[in-house]
């Protein structure tokens, strides 16, 4: 059996291989006969195939001219029909010998599925009530050496389909809307912060020390200064070094980059958007972050009612808000409020089998009893605030409760959204801040940050009370398309060489 399926794989191949070559034996003629279409350099577009569609009435019995590549084609004798596909979607093209020449029909009868090719004509309805082009002029724009996947098993190998993105865009019209939705996604959002009078800006990407999260960072070496350079994990220590400046409202929109591993919901290289707003604390935060998603919403999706899954997740309610000792209580029992230090906190965990390392402490562990047992549940918006102070070093601490700081993360889906802080102002507690982290690096804990001298002289210069917040854009966008990985909305994931 193995010998027969060798034998037809081995068959295929050699079909394929001779498709091929009579693609290039076509392009030889062309060129041959003075048609190279690789010597085309523009081409004038009228319409886009929906706008003819949406506009018949006013387009009827006019002449348009499109552009797209050919999906399909059916030969019948003098006349035959093509669809052509384009940025928005496929419109029918009919093209007739009498109507475009002899020459012109028998080149056209010789393009392949994949062409790119500009028709010129009338826009008409055929017999079947099709709103199609009753091409006068076919041109060819670009020839296609390679062959499409199979029309109606499309393209459904994942591995594949983020490989080679370009294929997957041509044979998926999810897959384009999807990442037309992305970029209305992030426009929606600029024009909501530009209004609230916000300032776009921008960081280095190249840092010496990069720091703002807890992440390991790429290595790099910049070659002209002969320094050791890292790849920025986070935007926050420039941004805010801009609030000490008197730029009272930033934002910035750009990649990160986190030495991590990969799955539905993380890529080493991903886009975040940090925003830092003075005179304000974490609760404006909030305010800001549900009237921001809110706005994104009804803007993009034209609802505030998202369906995720098998879930509806409703973005127009007020978002429920909980402590992360109210969450830990309320779903796992334990209330950390009553835990007196590290050891009972400890003792507890191994109770419940929740693992620690030797280093953690009350609050680590706090953490860790949220990651476990109330990450699940989170499914509608949950703004989970108050962090131990442990895992939230560049954090204001709650005047009233200092073990904790002024933080918060949106969850939906049980994912994590955004992460906002009351941020840390004052220059000696940051310091001793930095400090534990160095101790923690030291420790083992390869995600701790190390200290920024230069951040701190910003700090002692004089940094106003902030809010600040992180957004996850990819996990926005997943949630908005409901897409379930965060591979489905990067248009090229990072992925393993191929040997």
């Amino acid at each position: 059996m193995a010998e027969v399926q060798n034998q037809g794989n081995g068959q295929q191949e050699q079909d394929i291989n001779q498709l091929l070559k009579v693609r290039r034996e076509k392009l030889s003629a062309l060129q041959e006969n003075g048609k190279d279409p690789f010597q085309i350099t523009k081409y004038d577009v009228s319409h886009h195939s929906q706008e003819i569609k949406e506009h018949y009435d006013e387009l009827e019995g006019k002449n348009v001219s499109i552009a797209g590549r050919v999906m399909s084609k059916r030969i019948m004798g003098k006349a035959s029909f093509c669809n052509v596909q384009d940025l928005q979607g496929n419109i029918q093209s009919y093209v007739a010998r009498d109507s475009i020449g002899e020459e012109s029909y028998a080149d056209f009868k010789k393009y392949d599925v994949g062409d790119i090719v500009g028709i010129e004509g009338e826009v008409f309805t055929t017999k079947t009530g099709e709103i199609s082009i009753h091409a006068a002029k076919v041109t060819l724009l670009s020839k296609s050496l390679q062959i499409l996947p199979e029309k109606y098993h499309g393209l459904v190998n994942t591995d594949i389909r983020y490989r080679q993105r370009y294929t997957d865009l041509i044979m998926n019209e999810e897959v384009k809307k999807t990442f037309v939705m992305r970029s209305k996604i992030i426009s929606s959002i600029r024009r909501y912060l530009d209004g609230q009078g916000f300032l776009e800006v921008e960081t280095p990407m190249l840092v010496s020390n990069a720091g703002g999260a807890a992440a390991r960072p790429f290595e790099t070496h910049y070659n002209a200064l002969d320094e050791d350079v890292k790849l920025r994990i986070s935007l926050e220590l420039y941004l805010k070094r801009l609030i000490v400046g008197g730029l009272e409202r930033v934002y910035e929109i750009g990649r990160v980059f986190r030495n991590e591993g990969l799955d539905t919901r993380h890529n080493p290289e991903f886009t975040l958007m940090e925003l830092y707003q003075a005179y304000t604390d974490y609760y404006g935060m909030m305010e800001l972050t549900e009237n921001l998603f809110r706005h994104v919403a009804e803007e993009v999706c034209g609802t505030t009612q998202i369906p995720y899954g098998d879930e509806m997740i409703d973005l127009g309610k007020p978002f429920e808000r909980m402590t992360m000792v109210e969450a830990v209580k309320k779903y796992s029992g334990v209330d950390f409020d009553q835990i007196k230090d590290t050891e009972e906190a400890k003792r507890i965990a191994d109770e419940k089998e929740v693992h620690y390392e030797a280093r953690h402490k009350k609050g680590d562990i706090l953490n860790l009893f949220f990651e476990e047992f109330v990450e699940e549940h989170l499914v509608q918006p949950t703004f989970i605030m108050d962090h131990p102070i442990e895992v939230s070093p560049l954090t204001k601490k709650k005047p009233d409760k200092p073990d904790y700081v002024e933080r918060f993360e949106l969850f939906i889906t049980c994912r994590e959204m955004c992460n906002a802080y009351s941020e840390l102002n004052d220059p000696i507690d940051q310091r001793e801040r930095f400090k534990a982290q160095e101790e923690a690096l030291a420790a083992g804990d390869e995600e701790a940050n190390t200290t920024d001298e230069d951040f701190l002289n910003a700090l002692e210069i004089g940094m106003p009370p902030t809010g600040g917040i992180g957004y996850g854009i990819d996990r926005l966008v997943m949630l908005l398309t409901n897409s379930p990985a965060i591979r489905d909305v990067l248009l090229f994931p990072t992925m393993k060489t191929l040997g």
